[in-house]
């Protein structure tokens, strides 16, 4: 197995674990699921989808397939044979001593069939690459610019491959095999073209009709690649914050991208050094900030309570964490000294809304409690 990491999402999953039968972790490709599920559960039978002839017995036989991996089984890339997931329900149902952890990287094919199959069964959970918090302090010490370039994901981090080689064949390796699997994708230039225009709009809301223009596809064919690539967990959306949650839906959300190592790689970003004077440095490091709220949520198994702000005449809060206390503020700055005038925006929110519970501002400088936070401590 690959070098281990501790997760914080661990606890979370062993609880769940003695109630539900079968455990299911999504998550990018190469965020560490099958290492997790491996090092929590080294007893359990291990057996992986993406392996062609394991695939091919799986899909040629379901039931003999389940019959025959025992009591206690690791599945990994599940979503390659969906109809083991009818198999697994009957036999959890027969036997509720049984116990399966299934991992996928493509969360909304599988998250459908197994609403439809396990419901009642399983419990789900997101594993995004590492978040500060797991990794070693001494990793962190360092330029802000190395660690956007770097991003998070362990076979940069706890297996040291050079980011340069990690992003590259990743990247291949997603548009090669993941795409042609999920979508039939034909024209892979124009996707290219779109994917990095994307990454130009990093920290910006969605026009899907300016990026078919500029990308030479149609709208529609635009909507499916978004959604493709969140269900993927390339990128994620953040939704506006409306007083009224029915409004939520009736506005462009912003995007992001799961990981920063791979959005500088999509933007020709070659070196950290190049960061340091790069005009989307401030969104970049905003996605950084937005990534970490995020893995928050994620490894205290909850759902995702972020949204921004923003008015036609131009006010605009970066983050708005809606939490049982009240609305929790964030500004994201790409400064490592603090100005009065990152507040604005926070203070001109509180005179407009109420239950406001606290004002932040996200940044690389030294911590001014309790009005600053620097990235790292996220």
């Amino acid at each position: 197995m690959d070098k281990f990491i501790p997760r914080l999402i661990s606890p979370k999953i062993a609880e769940a674990h003695k109630y539900f039968p079968v455990i299911v972790v999504t998550g990018p490709r190469q965020s560490g699921k099958s290492t997790l599920c491996r090092h929590l559960y080294p007893d359990y039978r291990y057996v992986n989808l993406e392996h062609i002839t394991t695939r091919t017995q799986a899909i040629a036989d379901p039931v003999a397939f389940i019959e025959a991996l025992g009591e206690h089984v690791i599945i990994d890339e599940v979503q390659h044979v969906p109809q083991l997931l009818s198999m697994i329900q009957v036999k959890v149902d027969e036997n509720r001593s049984l116990r399966y952890i299934l991992t996928g990287s493509s969360n909304l094919s599988l998250l459908k069939t197994v609403t439809q199959s396990l419901a009642g069964r399983a419990a789900m959970f997101t594993l995004l690459p590492l978040s500060f918090k797991e990794i070693d302090r001494s990793q962190l010490d360092k330029p802000i610019e190395q660690l956007m370039w770097h991003g998070q994901y362990p076979g940069v981090i706890a297996d040291t491959i050079p980011p340069e080689i990690f992003f590259r064949n990743y990247y291949t390796t997603y548009v090669e095999r993941d795409l042609r699997e999920l979508l039939n994708l034909k024209n892979l230039v124009a996707f290219d073209t779109f994917i990095r225009l994307l990454a130009t709009r990093v920290g910006s809301e969605v026009n899907a009709s300016a990026l078919a223009r500029e990308s030479g596809v149609t709208s529609k064919t635009v909507s499916e690649w978004l959604s493709l690539l969140a269900t993927s967990y390339i990128i994620f959306t953040l939704p506006p914050y409306f007083n009224n949650p029915s409004k939520r839906l009736t506005k462009m959300p912003k995007v992001y991208f799961c990981d920063t190592g791979l959005l500088c790689y999509l933007l020709s970003i070659e070196t950290p050094q190049q960061l340091v004077n790069h005009h989307l440095k401030g969104a970049v490091f905003e996605n950084l900030a937005m990534g970490e709220l995020l893995k928050n949520r994620y490894n205290l198994a909850k759902d995702p309570n972020l949204y921004f702000y923003r008015e036609h005449t131009g006010k605009e809060v970066d983050a708005v964490q809606v939490t049982p206390e009240g609305l929790k503020l964030y500004e994201i700055k790409a400064a490592k000294m603090f100005r009065p005038d990152f507040i604005e925006n926070m203070t001109y929110l509180m005179r407009t809304i109420d239950n406001i519970a606290s004002t932040t501002v996200i940044y690389d400088g030294e911590t001014l409690a309790p009005m600053t936070l620097n990235i790292r401590d996220i």
